[in-house]
Parts: structure tokens; sequence; C-alpha cells
């Protein structure tokens, strides 16, 4: 069991790992995402301090983010053994952290715990909407891509490597993954704010591509 104290050590050591990040994936984010992991695993019954705690720490191993994910990994098990969480726990929190984004879905779907669905979930949400808008439009200027390319299609079977390390265009991001996740949401829960954010995000993909070749209506 995870205790309150040893939470808020987790949220501590998460905020300080992500504090420098400018990708979309910093501390506001992890706010985001375990807000809308307490809503859920208080809706769905889940282990709601396990589930807080996997939401803090979900992105600190990411090998996106982080320049030696292996280092990562073992700095984060000597963080949590020093704060005396569990083995069991600890085994918990890798499952759902090594297991739920969303490149490691090109591997087949992984199989998680209810606590595991909803970090996912959380994490997903916040990848969609207004905020997913936002976050798609910061992220691809980070990375140096277009914001959109009519000579470019999107890629209807997208690999890991393509996803990972071939740049696309902002607005193609929106076909290749973000319309995709409200069909893959664990939870009931998730699966009814999910499918408002995905209209929210087909309304500005329209009118933004209206007002691209100006065929917007006043």
């Amino acid at each position: 069991m995870i205790t309150e104290g040893q939470l808020r050590a987790i949220q501590t050591y998460a905020l300080r790992q992500l504090a420098q990040d400018h990708s979309g994936h910093g501390s506001d984010h992890l706010q985001r995402v375990n807000r809308l992991a307490r809503r859920l695993a208080q809706a769905e019954g889940a282990n709601l301090n396990l589930t807080l705690a996997a939401a803090w720490l979900h992105d600190v191993i990411d090998d996106k983010l982080m320049a030696d994910p292996i280092k990562a990994h073992q700095d984060l098990a000597n963080q949590l053994t020093s704060l005396h969480v569990t083995p069991a726990d600890q085994a918990e929190i890798f499952d759902i952290i090594d297991h739920m984004s969303f490149s490691k879905s090109f591997n087949g779907v992984q199989k998680l715990s209810l606590e595991g669905q909803i970090v996912q979930d959380a994490d997903r949400l916040d990848a969609i909407g207004a905020i997913g808008i936002a976050r798609a439009l910061y992220y691809s200027g980070h990375v140096g891509e277009k914001i959109y390319d009519p000579t470019i299609a999107p890629r209807e079977q997208l690999t890991r490597d393509q996803y990972r390390n071939q740049p696309g265009t902002a607005i193609n991001h929106f076909y290749e993954k973000l319309f995709k996740l409200a069909d893959l949401m664990n939870t009931a829960s998730a699966k009814t704010l999910a499918a408002h954010r995905t209209t929210v995000m087909h309304q500005f993909v329209d009118q933004f591509k209206a007002e691209w070749t100006a065929d917007d209506e006043a």
C-alpha cells in the first residue's frame, strides 16, 4: 500500500525529473494527468494511491524524453526503494509505466491492470481535445515539424520507427494518432470524455483546412 507520504515524495521526484521539459510533457502535463487519473480511479474503483503514483511517474523513464532511459529506470528503482515502496508496488508501477505508452502498442496490445488502464486513459485524454491541439502544435514546433503540408498524406500504416524517428506534420498527427485514441480508451469514464474531446479536434482540423485554402465562411 502506497502511503500519502510516499505519494508526496513520488510527486516531488517526478516534477523534478521533468522540470526542464519543453516538449509538452512537463509539470502541467503531469498535474493534468493526475487530476484525470484521480477522477477515473474514483469512478472505476481502482487503488487510488497506486494509480496516482504511476500517473506521476509515467514519463520519467520515457525514451523519447530521457537521454539515458536505462539510467532513468535504475534511478527510479533506487528512489522507490529509498522511499520504502514495497517490491510488489514497485513491480506494479514499472509494469504500468513500461507498457502504457502509445509507442508500445506497435508491438501488440499490452495487458494492463485496472490502475494501468486508468493511467493510460488519463495520459491519452491529455493528448486530445483543446489541450491536445495545443500540445500537438507545441511538440511539432519543438521537433521542427511543419504545421501542415497538403502534399504530404497522413501515414495509414505507421510503424514505431516512423512514429518516433521520421517527422510528419502537426495536422497529420491528428490522423495518424490523435483521432484514433478515443477508440483505444479502456474505461467507460474515459470513453465518455474522449468522445467530446475528439469532436473538438475534428472541428479544429476542419476549420484549419478551410482557412488554409481560404474557403472558410464568415
